[in-house]
């Protein structure tokens, strides 16, 4: 497993990271979440061992994760790490990247092995086209396929899919974790998108600051965020007499004591998304239809 304890960074006598800490088992995933320059991106490079901790310590299994003060080469043979820059070889072909570390010895298990990975990322079509000419998004796809190419013990990932479009997003995202989940992988994931994390972290850690807010299941947290950063993270939220409620846990009814004017109605497809004013507090709220603006409506609380 993975053990960051009491993990500390500074950088330039600012204060990055603050005595973090999180365990992750084989197999397992720990999503990290938190506001631009909450010290996602830099906890994900002092695991890699790309930097060095200026306290703590980082464990896989029962080795030491070391920095470039200890470590001339950085990085582990057991360890993939996959940086919003990418690193690929652009002027060489989708499967020359993918299969650039692995065994020429037998090549048709190699060609075989980038074919499987190939579909796994879903660029079937793409494998001889040139790296250089491909989109971002399509890059972000060959450096997660190289990454995963030789099966690590654990996988490192910042914003894995913040190049790809929402045409292949969503399948992508199903497929990678399917195989990081079968393949018993590990994986460490910094993001900002929910849906990274609803449907496949173990683990969700909120960094808030460089501090750790909470760390529990994504389940446990959606359901009590207990802060407004966690609870916006999910969704639009409302702060009712210090509880928080999302949308869909304020409905309109015929009549009840908490009355709101209505302030706008944003159209979102399924439902509208209505803005009012609940004495003097801005709420949000769904619901079916578009509510005439400055009409005064009634609502129910429900948690």
């Amino acid at each position: 497993m993975l053990s960051i304890t009491n993990v500390s960074f500074r950088y330039n006598e600012r204060a990055v990271l603050n005595t973090v800490s999180a365990i992750v088992h084989s197999g397992d995933c720990l999503a990290i979440v938190g506001e631009s320059g909450s010290g996602k991106s830099t906890l994900l490079k002092l695991v890699f061992g790309q930097m060095d901790v200026d306290g703590g310590t980082i464990f896989w299994k029962d080795q030491a994760i070391l920095g470039p003060k200890n470590k001339l080469v950085v990085g582990h043979d057991f360890m993939k790490y996959v940086a919003q820059e990418f690193d690929l070889m652009p002027y060489t072909s989708v499967s020359e990247n993918i299969g650039n570390h692995l065994s020429n010895f037998y090549p048709d298990e190699k060609k075989a092995r980038v074919e499987e990975l190939i579909e796994v990322v879903e660029l079937e079509g793409f494998e001889n086209t040139k790296v250089q000419f491909l989109s971002g998004g399509q890059k972000q796809r060959v450096a997660l396929a190289r990454a995963i190419a030789k099966r690590p013990e654990i996988i490192l990932l910042d914003e894995p899919f913040s190049h790809i479009d929402n045409f292949k997003k969503q399948s992508l995202r199903r497929n990678l974790f399917a195989y990081l989940k079968i393949n018993n992988i590990a994986c460490v994931l910094a993001t900002h998108d929910k849906n990274d994390v609803l449907s496949f972290a173990d683990q969700m850690m909120v960094l808030h600051n460089g501090s750790v807010l909470v760390t529990e299941s994504p389940s446990n947290i959606y359901s009590d965020p207990r802060h407004p950063l966690v609870a916006a993270f999910f969704d639009e939220y409302s702060s009712i007499d210090g509880e928080f409620y999302y949308a869909h846990q304020i409905t309109l009814v015929d009549n009840s004591s908490l009355k709101a004017v209505v302030k706008h109605s944003f159209y979102m497809g399924e439902h509208y998304l209505v803005e009012a004013d609940l004495n003097g507090v801005l709420v949000c709220f769904k619901n079916a239809t578009a509510l005439k603006e400055s009409s005064v409506v009634s609502l129910k609380l429900n948690r």
